[in-house]
């Protein structure tokens, strides 16, 4: 037991650190549900309804919520609806992929501003950071004058360990190795004063599609978004679950084996990069994988097989991590027009019939919501849960 360590529990919570969670919990609880009256929020939220109105108070003289018109026709006093006011907060979300950055500004209501993209034969750390920095004010300039204080921070949302699958995306050798400790801080400082919050895309996607998608409708599920390469979160308790270094849902790394039976990696049978190098072998432009708006037509003949290959994975996969957490439903998404998502889980629910289930409860299968651009939502929801959202996963915030 000597060399054994102890974890201590989550810090105590003063005044300051109770008031924030309780602020924290209306603002969830109106994103979750839509606006409503203060008296629905002191039974949800299990706060008196003084404790409530003082909250409420204090929330609209900082502009973060609208107060709708009386509800009339009941006995008593008229019930004054209550909701986020969606010019609060903005938030700017950075997606880093293989073959392309996005760039968006969001605002409280999830509903993005304005957004840039560029495209890549790989990513180079000085392109994307110029793209940032001119994106930034350029998407902070189609805000009023009055609201652009109101931007809450940087979220980026990259691969993890970006840097070693140079020779997977066709990079030279050593290109991406200045990703490799990238302090992204400390680089966006040099021309922005905005807190940055970083994460990984996946676990960006899921989060995502957690605020603004299906995710409300269950309580526990695992999620898979096929980008150049797959990847994945986890939702415990109505909250993405990162993990204690942040790579939680790492479902890429699931093990598989490839076509000729040797070990492989979900990573290696189950993403985008697999179907651009069919399209090169067939002649198409592999560009229309990344460019918006999409456009997939015409590209059956290798999209098909694509689609019935990858199905057959991912039900072997969703068999795995229901196995390890009693999942109720697995939510498929990626970087792909929304036809596309609808046929891959026609093939994931078929394919889940022939895999063997012993042991386990079967999952529901089902789409995302949010499609292509989760990553980039995901990433701008950083900030914002930073700052204003609860997370059931964390204790009260300690000052």
């Amino acid at each position: 037991m000597e060399s054994s360590e102890v974890r201590s529990l989550a810090g105590g919570a003063n005044q300051r650190g109770l008031r924030d969670h309780n602020e924290r919990l209306l603002l969830s609880l109106m994103q979750r549900h839509g606006p409503m009256p203060g008296s629905d929020l002191a039974r949800l939220s299990g706060l008196s309804p003084q404790t409530v109105s003082v909250i409420l108070r204090h929330l609209d003289e900082d502009g973060m919520i609208l107060r709708g018109a009386p509800q009339r026709g009941r006995v008593g006093k008229p019930r004054v609806p209550v909701g986020l006011d969606p010019d609060g907060a903005f938030s700017i979300g950075l997606k880093i992929g293989r073959r392309s950055a996005d760039l968006l500004i969001m605002d409280l209501h999830g509903q993005v501003r304005g957004q840039i993209q560029d495209t890549y034969a790989y990513p180079d750390t000085g392109r994307v950071m110029g793209f940032l920095e001119r994106g930034i004010a350029e998407l902070a300039g189609l805000l009023p004058v009055r609201l652009r204080d109101r931007i809450a921070g940087i979220g980026v949302a990259r691969p993890h360990e970006l840097w070693i699958w140079q020779e997977t995306v066709g990079a030279p050798p050593a290109a991406l190795d200045g990703w490799h400790g990238f302090d992204f801080s400390e680089e966006i400082a040099k021309f922005s004063a905005l807190p940055v919050f970083v994460e990984n895309d996946t676990t960006a996607a899921c989060r995502a599609e957690q605020v603004y998608g299906r995710g409300r409708e269950f309580r526990d599920y695992a999620y898979f978004f096929i980008g150049s390469f797959i990847g994945g979160g986890i939702v415990l308790n109505h909250s993405v679950f990162e993990g204690s270094r942040g790579n939680a849902g790492a479902m890429g790394s699931l093990p598989t084996h490839d076509a000729q039976g040797r070990p492989a990696q979900l990573i290696d049978t189950a993403s985008l990069h697999l179907l651009e190098r069919r399209l090169v072998a067939a002649g198409h432009d592999p560009a229309r994988l990344w460019t918006l708006p999409q456009d997939w037509t015409g590209m059956d003949e290798v999209l098909e097989p694509w689609l019935d290959g990858v199905g057959v994975e991912l039900a072997r996969a969703a068999a795995t991590v229901c196995a390890v957490i009693d999942f109720e439903a697995v939510l498929i998404d990626g970087g792909f027009p929304a036809e596309v998502r609808e046929a891959l889980v026609a093939r994931v629910r078929a394919a889940l019939g022939e895999v063997d289930l012993r042991g386990l409860v079967p999952p529901r299968i089902e789409a995302a919501a949010v499609g292509g651009n989760a990553r980039g939502l995901g990433a701008a929801c950083g900030p914002v849960f930073a700052q204003f959202l609860l997370n059931t996963h964390a204790g009260f915030a300690s000052v």
